[in-house]
């Protein structure tokens, strides 16, 4: 977390000590203001505070998406997964009610359109700005959010409802998340075991 900023500070504080006069200043300030940003990242002042939340998402996609063009890596990859349709609607499905699961187990969506719009690590599109910073800020005022829906598919889940919930939690490091789960399981093969018995 501190790695990037370190190596700016260092950089800049440098350069800052080389140069004199303005310049010098300028960079040293810059560096002062990386600080500030990491140490004291909320303000008090609520909008403000979900604006900068918001803009560090959008930094760590838009950081992300370079190094996957500098790996020269395919179109697709840094898209949200999205679970096969066709499992969806062919799996038998078993609901297991309203339990608190891992925020790293989800790794997924239901949606086609929130599958290319939210990163891999749930960082939200831009469009989708005023929603991620109201969902922010209900959660700073320890307002009850309702569960996130998901499907489980083995040890894994894809949202349902709740990607902003999911981004958000994921922003603030939360490790755990109340949801309501369906369990998805493929279908037994016609003629398989069962169908002998």
């Amino acid at each position: 977390m501190w790695a990037w900023p370190l190596a700016v500070l260092v950089a800049f504080a440098a350069v800052a000590f080389v140069l004199h006069g303005i310049v010098g200043f300028l960079l040293g300030f810059i560096a002062a203001l990386v600080v500030i940003d990491r140490l004291l990242p909320t303000t008090g002042a609520l909008l403000g505070d979900a604006h900068q939340a918001y803009a560090r998402q959008a930094r760590r996609r838009r950081a992300a998406g370079w190094r996957r063009r500098l790996r020269r890596a395919p179109a697709g990859d840094g898209h949200l997964p999205r679970l096969a349709g066709d499992f969806e609607e062919g799996a038998e499905r078993h609901a297991l009610g309203v339990q608190v699961i891992e925020v790293v187990s989800i790794v997924g969506t239901t949606e086609e359109e929130k599958a290319h719009g939210f990163d891999d690590c749930f960082r939200p599109p831009d469009w989708t700005r005023g929603r991620w910073e109201l969902v922010w800020m209900a959660r700073m005022r320890g307002m009850e959010l309702p569960p996130i829906s998901v499907y489980r598919v083995g040890a894994e889940h894809y949202v349902r409802d709740g990607h902003h919930r999911v981004s958000v939690a994921r922003s603030l490091g939360d490790a755990r998340i109340e949801a309501d789960v369906v369990a998805l399981a493929a279908r037994p093969e016609p003629g398989g075991y069962a169908a002998k018995r």
